[in-house]
């Protein structure tokens, strides 16, 4: 057929609400093309019988992946980051950020500029600040020293160093200016993220008002749920057309918990991440998460001071796994909340997280045990199990 590359042919093919069983996908000049139940006797076929085709996943907070992080502010990092990510099966990801001066968060936004279009394994579809904005009562594994009053400014700055890059920004509500900042910033074509917070249900339904839609991994490092004042938990629960970020590494959150909010916020407003550190797909042992020095065993990464969680190793390919296992949803339903929430979360749903003619070709293979066999960027294999 005039155009089309080749086809896959698969068991099922995960579609955002639905699976497809059996059939063809093309491929076409490196993008999806139409499913259908037949092809012509002569096409090129690429046989994956006995698997699934997903989207590629979009990890929309991390912080770093097999030794490198955000914060190395090098573009080596950066690129040994993306490659990596391919074995989770992760073709699209934010580089996060942590709360920092303002010299080095700068130097970030410059470096990702670069890093866009040099990186040659998981794209960059953005830049993720987590931070400075936040409040140091809820600061989890990052310096308060830096903590501050959100500052237009600053942003400014950053918007022009990252030449519009910089997508998602988080901070606390109940810091000083927040309702102007996230009113500026969302007209700025910026996704407002709230977390790191101490705040009141009043104070984290104003910044949804003016425009904040994310909410910084739900039930982390913010005010728990009262039935007298709901805080920042009761706010996730209860406010509408908002998007939750969730670790489903059973450390964070209890996997009855991830339950809870999937319940209570729909799956569509539930956005699977890792918030990963640069422990990830390594060795157990010592590691550092910005200026922090971080002890990892057991499945978790601990600051060495205090022993508080700081971040996590979970690769996105095994929350999506978790979340199956659990009995908390379907793999369609799974594989939904890593892909195509997130980038609907983000407005970029014409870039990536979905299987849809037009759309670049990225996919991973996956057997009946939601194993990751293989990752696809632009219709090419860059990642095997076999090799």
């Amino acid at each position: 057929m005039k155009g089309v590359s080749m086809f896959i042919k698969a068991d099922g093919f995960i579609y955002p609400y639905e699976e497809k069983v059996g059939g063809f996908l093309a491929i076409e000049n490196g993008r999806f093309g139409q499913w259908q139940e037949q092809v012509p006797e002569e096409a090129e076929i690429l046989d994956y019988s006995g698997y699934v085709i997903a989207p590629g996943l979009f990890d929309t907070h991390i912080h770093g992946y097999a030794g490198a992080d955000v914060m190395d502010c090098q573009l080596e990092s950066l690129e040994r980051m993306s490659q990596s990510l391919l074995e989770t099966g992760v073709t699209s990801f934010l580089p996060t950020a942590l709360t920092a001066d303002f010299d080095t968060l700068n130097k970030v936004c410059q470096l990702v500029v670069t890093a866009k279009d040099t990186v040659q394994g998981s794209k960059i579809q953005g830049l993720y600040f987590e931070g400075p904005y936040f409040t140091e009562t809820y600061k989890g594994a990052q310096n308060p020293s830096y903590m501050r009053n959100p500052s237009i400014a600053e942003l400014d700055q950053w918007l022009a160093s990252s030449q519009g890059l910089l997508s998602k920004i988080a901070l606390a509500p109940e810091r000083e200016g927040t309702v102007e900042f996230v009113k500026y910033a969302t007209e700025q074509g910026v996704t407002v993220a709230l977390g790191h917070s101490d705040s009141t249900y009043d104070e984290a339904e104003k910044a949804v008002e003016a425009g904040a839609s994310i909410w910084v991994h739900a039930y982390n490092g913010m005010r728990g749920l009262n039935h007298r004042e709901l805080g920042m938990l009761g706010a996730v629960y209860h406010l509408p057309n908002t998007y939750a970020e969730l670790i489903c590494d059973g450390h964070h959150v209890h996997p009855k918990a991830c339950d809870l909010l999937m319940q209570q916020k729909g799956y569509d407003g539930v956005a699977l991440i890792t918030d990963c550190m640069s422990a990830g797909g390594m060795a157990d042992g010592d590691y550092m998460l910005g200026e922090f020095p971080v002890r990892v065993e057991a499945g978790t990464a601990r600051l060495k001071d205090g022993g508080n969680l700081a971040g996590s190793i979970l690769q996105l390919k095994d929350a999506v796994k978790h979340v199956v296992e659990w009995g908390l949803a379907d793999v369609v339903t799974a594989i939904r909340m890593a892909s195509y929430v997130p980038a609907k979360s983000l407005n970029l749903l014409d870039e990536c997280g979905q299987i849809k003619a037009g759309l670049p070709a990225d996919f991973i293979v996956l057997n009946k045990e939601m194993t990751l066999q293989a990752t696809y960027l632009n219709g090419q294999k860059v990642w095997s199990q076999d090799k």
